[in-house]
């Protein structure tokens, strides 16, 4: 078996770039960068990249391609398909998939078409244990290997079969496996999802989320996903806070922040100021702690009277950057958050949810929200700086869902099953005349007859309709999926 070996892991220019601006992305409201990114950097020895604390991890892709001994005859794709013009494309776009996603590609150099060369590449996966399989279909007849690598390979396996290479009994039963994601298709895009699961997962291994809360110390693994979970005393927080110097760094990102805000309603300077200081505060403590994320518990903090400002006007900033910040010491709503930065590249709105009985909808609503809502690097949405609706202290964001626009939301139950559902934005509530939390979005749910049946709480919003990718996401590392209407059909 001759192979040849893609490295894929070497970015082109312009995707530099995009990655650059989306991990600078929540200090880069104006589309440039804060004047501090670059200066601190440089004048001051203390100063932490944020670009460094979102998780880059190694990703192995193992690829061929299936096909039958030629001439083909009388059977699909046909005699008119012409195959080497097919594998020609869709190496070019496997390549530039890998090279986007920094992937590393190991891909066999000739197709697979006996099964001796599908025994010898069976043996080369278990040996070198990629993170994921990838097999391109050339002909109908090259089934049998699917549901042999499905069996055998012991690795998330992605198909992709051009229309023409499969009827609906072919991928009937193995596109509904465990561990298995089918693309039955023309849409590329579609393939790429499958990439980005097997680098979703690799990314939430890579993680190190802080949770602070409580006066222990310690640390644990979640199942199935693999994410280290590092239990630090939350006095750790707050401490360090009072060390952090209302510098050059904290003053830039308090003024861009006030800057290109559509408006700034109760924050003074001085709870600018202290917003930015936590924003130092916690990327210093990530850097310390050698973690990604942190779930904290603020609210015991700020009911304490621990820390002068409540962390929601940093968490927006660090959520912009695609480095998650979960509230209330939820850990699976920060692992929620960590689902739509990781899969879906853009933020991630975890939110208290609310009936609203006389228009049948539910509202989100909570003092943090991500503004890049179509994407690290987009454009920001518009936003309003508050003060913390609870607390009247510090700096929260009014983000403004846009209107009219579908979303998905998203809940970890545990590590080992998820909710989602999905709805479409009917209005931004404010406060007042509302009571409740900062952003406050009005959202007509997707097949569920009454509101009040939205399962979960902490429900992460975000923006778009994910859910064939999220569901995908769970078949290939076995986490069960459950939907509001489906569950109160049942119970």
């Amino acid at each position: 078996m001759q192979t040849t070996h893609r490295c894929s892991g070497c970015l082109s220019r312009r995707h530099c770039l995009q990655i650059i601006t989306t991990a600078a992305a929540g200090l880069a409201f104006s589309g440039e960068f804060y004047p501090a990114l670059a200066r601190s950097s440089k004048a001051d020895p203390a100063f932490v990249d944020p670009t460094k604390l979102r998780p880059r991890p190694r990703v192995r892709v193992d690829a061929a391609i299936l096909q039958q001994p030629r001439p083909y005859w009388l059977g699909w794709p046909g005699t008119t398909y012409n195959l080497d013009q097919r594998q020609k494309e869709y190496r070019g776009q496997l390549a530039a998939s890998c090279r986007g996603l920094a992937i590393e590609l190991h891909e066999e150099e000739k197709p697979i078409e006996d099964d001796a060369t599908m025994t010898a590449f069976l043996k080369a996966v278990r040996e070198r244990k990629p993170d994921g399989i990838l097999v391109i279909l050339q002909h109908m007849n090259c089934w049998s290997w699917v549901n042999r690598l499905a069996k055998e390979a012991g690795v998330p396996l992605v198909v992709f079969s051009p229309i023409g290479t499969s009827f609906t009994g072919h991928v009937a039963g193995v596109s509904r496996q465990p561990g298995v994601y089918v693309v039955s298709s023309l849409e590329w895009s579609a393939v790429e999802d499958g990439l980005r699961m097997i680098r979703a997962k690799r990314m939430f291994e890579e993680t190190r989320v802080l949770w602070i809360q409580g006066s222990k110390r310690n640390e644990t693994v979640l199942d199935r996903l693999g994410t280290k979970v590092r239990a630090i005393p939350r006095n750790t927080f707050n401490e360090l806070f009072d060390t952090m110097p209302v510098n050059e760094e904290v003053k830039d990102v308090a003024s861009t922040f006030r800057k290109h805000a559509k408006r700034v309603v109760e924050p003074t300077w001085q709870d600018s100021f202290n917003s930015a200081r936590v924003y130092t505060t916690a990327k210093r403590l990530m850097s310390d702690e050698q973690a990604n994320a942190i779930s904290m518990d603020c609210l015991g903090m700020v009911s304490a009277k621990l820390v002068p400002t409540p962390p929601c006007g940093a968490w927006t900033l660090l959520q912009d950057m695609g480095v998650t910040c979960g509230c209330e010491a939820d850990l699976f709503g920060a692992t929620s958050l960590m689902l739509t930065s990781y899969l879906l590249d853009r933020p991630g709105y975890m939110n208290d949810p609310v009936a609203e009985t006389a228009k049948n909808l539910l509202v989100a609503s909570h003092c943090v929200s991500g503004t890049r809502l179509n994407g690290f690097g987009q454009k920001a949405a518009p936003y309003i700086l508050r003060n913390h609706s609870e607390s009247a202290l510090g700096v929260s964001v009014q983000v403004l869902w846009p209107v009219g626009s579908p979303v998905s939301l998203i809940r970890f139950q545990d590590a080992n099953q998820l909710i989602i559902d999905t709805g479409t934005v009917v209005s931004n509530v404010d406060t007042p005349p509302a009571g409740g939390c900062r952003t406050s979005v009005e959202i007509k749910m997707d097949n569920i007859e009454d509101c009040r049946d939205v399962l979960g709480f902490h429900q992460v919003v975000t923006l778009g309709t994910h859910r064939r990718i999220v569901e995908s996401f769970c078949q290939l590392y076995g986490i069960k999926v459950i939907h509001s209407p489906e569950h109160r059909r049942e119970a």
